[in-house]
C-alpha cells in the first residue's frame, strides 16, 4: 500500500472512531462505571468486534448482508435489542459510592462480560458491515496482494480505535472519580444510559441504502 494512500486510510481511521456512535457510548459508559483499568476491557471487545466485522466485509459476507432483506433487518434488529437492553441497564445502575473495583465486582462487570460487551456492540451493527463495504475497496488496490493491504487496514484501525475508545473511556473515569453525590452518579448513569437507549433508537431507523 503506498505511503500517501496509507496516510489517507489514517485519517479515515480516526475520523470513524471519534464521530459519536455506539461504540464511544459504551465507552463512555464503561468507564463512568467501572473506571480505566476495568473498561478498557470493553474497548478490546470494541476493536474485537471491528475486525469481526471487517473481516466479514473482506470475505464477502457483507455482500450478503446488503443484498438480502431477512439478513439485515435480523442484524439490526439484534443490535437495536442489544442497545436498548444496554441502556436500561446502565440506566437503572446504582448509584454506587466512587469505588470502581467494588462497583465491577457488584455489577458483573468481569472482563470476559466487557469484552463481550463490546464485541456485540460493533459486530451486531449492520451500518457498521455497509460502511466497510463502502470505505475499504477505495484503499485496496486489486492489482496488489489483497491480504497485506487488509493486514495492514485492519492493523491501522486497531491502532486508531485503541487510541481514541481508551480516551473516552479514561475521560469517563476521571468524570466517575470526581463525582461524590449518588445523586450526580444516578444522573450521569441515567444520561448515558438514555444515550445507548437513543443509539438504539437511531439504528432502528437505518435503512438499506442510507
Amino acid at each position: 500500500m503506498p505511503l500517501d494512500t496509507w496516510l489517507t486510510f489514517v485519517v479515515a481511521a480516526f475520523l470513524i472512531s471519534v464521530s459519536p456512535g455506539a461504540g464511544v457510548v459504551s465507552c463512555l459508559a464503561a468507564g463512568l462505571r467501572f473506571g480505566f483499568a476495568r473498561g478498557v476491557w470493553n474497548v478490546a471487545g470494541l476493536i474485537a468486534g471491528l475486525m469481526f466485522v471487517m473481516i466479514v466485509a473482506a470475505v464477502g459476507l457483507g455482500a450478503l448482508l446488503a443484498a438480502s432483506t431477512v439478513a439485515f433487518t435480523v442484524l439490526k434488529w439484534v443490535g437495536v435489542a442489544y442497545l436498548v437492553w444496554l441502556g436500561l441497564s446502565q440506566w437503572r445502575a446504582p448509584a454506587m459510592p466512587v469505588d470502581t473495583d467494588a462497583a465491577a465486582a457488584q455489577l458483573g462487570g468481569t472482563p470476559r462480560e466487557l469484552v463481550l460487551r463490546g464485541f456485540l456492540v460493533n459486530a451486531t451493527n449492520p451500518k457498521s458491515v455497509i460502511f466497510m463495504l463502502a470505505v475499504l475497496p477505495q484503499f485496496i488496490d486489486p492489482s496488489r496482494p489483497q491480504l497485506v493491504q487488509y493486514l495492514v487496514c485492519g492493523a491501522t484501525l486497531c491502532a486508531s480505535d485503541l487510541i481514541v475508545m481508551s480516551a473516552y473511556t479514561a475521560f469517563a473515569a476521571k468524570a466517575l472519580r470526581l463525582l461524590r453525590k449518588p445523586g450526580q452518579i444516578r444522573a450521569m448513569n441515567r444520561a448515558f444510559g438514555g444515550m445507548l437507549m437513543a443509539m438504539g433508537a437511531l439504528l432502528a431507523t437505518f435503512k438499506r441504502g442510507a
